[in-house]
């Protein structure tokens, strides 16, 4: 069994953080591969400045490809609306049975997966590779019957304070790997409205 760890998200942009937690879990939790599974849009989020899927896609390929383990997928993007980690984990589980799968998820999502749909069936049924977030409470971490809580290092940055940052004009490179950040720049992502 190939041992594939799924990172789930909007990706919007994809940063460093991810990048790390990735390559954490490659190397320290014994993954085989990480995936990359790019969500239309989290239905617990506002869509705010949710650039297209395509876009989303583009920005990942071009921040993994100097990393043969990491792959990026756009099966949530051909399945019906809105997307759920349930019925993804189904479809991943039928066309790829080869596959062990474990959920990589960060310790906020700790308290939010039991109101996710599904989320009782996914407790039960899945794997789960959990890593820490600043300030998170790991108290309900005892409802996943099988998960692990990796040792990962505390990584505070986000897709919001990225979003946020651009928009201000401030020079993020040192954020967001260099080829996805000249994409971003090129196409005007995240950028403050002229005038």
């Amino acid at each position: 069994m190939i041992k594939t760890g799924l990172l789930f998200g909007s990706f919007n942009p994809i940063h460093i953080g991810h990048i790390a937690i990735a390559g954490y879990m490659k190397e320290f939790e014994s993954m085989d591969e990480i995936w990359f599974i790019v969500s239309p849009r989290n239905p617990f989020k506002c869509p705010g400045q949710l650039v297209s899927p395509m876009a989303r896609l583009e920005m990942i390929r071009l921040a993994i490809e100097e990393y043969p383990a990491f792959k990026v997928s756009d099966i949530e993007l051909n399945m019906p609306r809105p997307s759920y980690t349930i019925n993804t984990m189904e479809k991943l589980a039928e066309v790829h049975p080869g596959r062990d799968f474990h959920l990589i998820i960060g310790t906020d999502n700790i308290e939010s997966i039991g109101r996710w749909k599904g989320g009782k069936t996914l407790l039960s049924s899945y794997k789960f590779l959990i890593y820490p977030r600043p300030g998170k409470d790991i108290s309900r971490l005892h409802q996943f019957s099988n998960a692990r809580l990796a040792d990962a290092p505390l990584i505070e940055i986000s897709s919001s304070f990225i979003r946020e940052s651009l928009k201000q004009g401030k020079d993020m490179r040192a954020f967001v790997p260099a080829g996805t950040y000249s994409y971003i720049e090129k196409n005007r992502f995240y950028a403050a409205d002229p005038g």
